[in-house]
């Protein structure tokens, strides 16, 4: 997730030397030079060959893989010799080796190729980069921080070399390998770096993949503040909110920053509480932060397997992680039939449970959660759909995603009450006169500001906070 004046990272920018080319042209696995890129192919071969004999013999001997930092010592070790070699053959044919920069290149790009992703990786060592498309090998799109989009060079020589791409990323990322062929055309997977990969092959005329990438792996509410999402009142408001163990549902058109938001809010949880995450395709991550959450269980659905069983989907997963003893259930993203024991569970005591929804306003998510339910096995009817959402739902929060790439909350519904095919609530932080930010709108329920106060909020930082968007405007270029 990207947000207004974001301080740049500097993470991974040298890893880029030697890769630019006409300010953002990488050299991948698809390098434009034919004599650079037949080096790389012959280095990758030759290393890919005796990486698998010496791996193989060590499984063969001990019975177990080869542990992973060893196997990538070996692989720079081969990929040095290999590069040796090639030079010594060079000048005894009387040709002149490679430049020190180009041999440097051949080494990332070999390296790359078999301890990373290809291709892809100068663009995952980016800091700046916020996506990456390909429709094909060739045709390569990279979105910068911004929402500055650039065509670039190929991420693969080959349609079938990018396939094969992705198969490795797919067989070396989470607990199993997941299937990508005729039989099983969609993938969806997270990278070790965190992003998300989405790759279709066979029902379209060419492989295509998507890379969706999260600056921002760690979050809190301060840090929100400071880059512009919410203000100090807005903090305070949700940080008592998680406090008082209220229900949330973070809403939002794609790359708003919806799970980035949810890292945030549950930063005000304290380590002592037990945390389960459902999702699709893991993404939030809190299992990777043992400082502010020890203690949690992290669930992803699965595919069914070549015999089609196996499936497990999100809803079973939630049933089950109900089962777990958790303090709080968060689902990564609402899109189907989970909706129904997400809206069950938040009617049925456990609070401070959160989900994300694509929604393009916060009164649309009230529509998306009727619609999901009536999509489910149960066909809920939206009368009692909106029951479900007042009686479990407590707040809804709307991001919103600008054309220059800006991020920040525009709207806060509080849930009151349903009336027949309608969902009452009040816009306690509605869009603003500008850019749409959010500044306090119609006043909370007594119930819930009483709520807020007991568990720490000042109800006078409402009244300070129109000023605070005002000034800070003028402060941002």
């Amino acid at each position: 997730m990207s947000y207004p004046h974001a301080p740049t990272s500097t993470t991974g920018a040298g890893q880029l030397n030697g890769y630019r080319r006409n300010g953002h042209q990488p050299f991948g696995t698809g390098v434009v030079d034919p004599v650079e890129a037949g080096v790389v192919r012959q280095i990758r071969r030759t290393v890919a060959e005796r990486l698998t004999r010496v791996t193989r013999a060590h499984e063969t001997a001990t019975g177990t893989p080869m542990p992973a930092d060893q196997r990538d010592v070996l692989a720079c070790r081969l990929i040095s010799e290999a590069l040796d070699a090639y030079a010594t053959a060079e000048m005894d044919a009387g040709r002149p080796p490679l430049r020190p920069e180009v041999e440097s290149r051949v080494a990332r790009t070999v390296t790359d190729t078999l301890l990373g992703a290809g291709g892809l990786q100068p663009w995952l060592n980016n800091p700046d980069v916020e996506g990456i498309v390909a429709n094909g090998c060739d045709q390569v799109f990279v979105t910068f921080t911004g929402n500055r989009s650039e065509r670039v060079d190929p991420i693969a020589d080959s349609d079938p070399e990018m396939v094969e791409l992705v198969r490795v990323l797919a067989a070396r990322t989470g607990n199993e390998e997941r299937r990508w062929d005729r039989a099983a055309p969609m993938l969806n997977l997270q990278l070790p770096d965190g992003s998300r990969l989405n790759a279709v092959m066979d029902v379209t005329r060419r492989p295509s993949l998507s890379i969706r990438r999260h600056r921002f792996l760690t979050m809190t509410l301060t840090e929100l503040v400071q880059l512009g999402a919410i203000d100090r009142a807005l903090a305070e408001l949700l940080r008592a909110a998680v406090a008082a163990r209220l229900n949330m549902i973070v809403g939002g058109p794609t790359s708003a920053g919806k799970t980035t938001f949810l890292r945030g809010l549950a930063s005000a949880i304290g380590p002592a509480e037990r945390l389960v995450t459902i999702e699709d395709t893991y993404e939030l991550g809190f299992d990777q932060d043992r400082v502010r959450h020890p203690n949690v269980v992290a669930m992803q659905a699965r595919d069914a397997n070549v015999e089609g069983e196996g499936a497990v989907s999100m809803a079973a997963l939630f049933r089950n992680g109900l089962r777990m003893s958790p303090d709080r259930v968060f689902v990564g993203e609402v899109r189907g039939d989970e909706v129904i024991p997400l809206l069950n569970a938040m009617s049925q005591g456990n609070d401070g449970s959160m989900s994300t929804i694509h929604a393009s306003s916060s009164a649309g998510v009230f529509r998306k959660l009727a619609l999901y339910a009536a999509q489910s096995p149960e066909r809920l009817d939206q009368a009692t759909t909106n029951l479900h959402i007042a009686d479990g739902l407590h707040l809804v929060i709307q991001l919103r995603l600008t054309l220059d790439g800006r991020r920040f909350v525009t709207s806060v519904r509080e849930v009151v009450d349903a009336d027949g095919l309608h969902v009452t609530s009040n816009e306690i932080f509605r869009p603003g006169p500008d850019d749409g930010r959010a500044v306090p709108g119609a006043p909370a329920s007594t119930g819930l500001m009483e709520k807020l106060v007991y568990h720490g909020f000042d109800p006078t930082l409402l009244q300070r906070s129109v000023g605070w968007w005002d000034s800070t405007a003028r402060r941002r270029p």
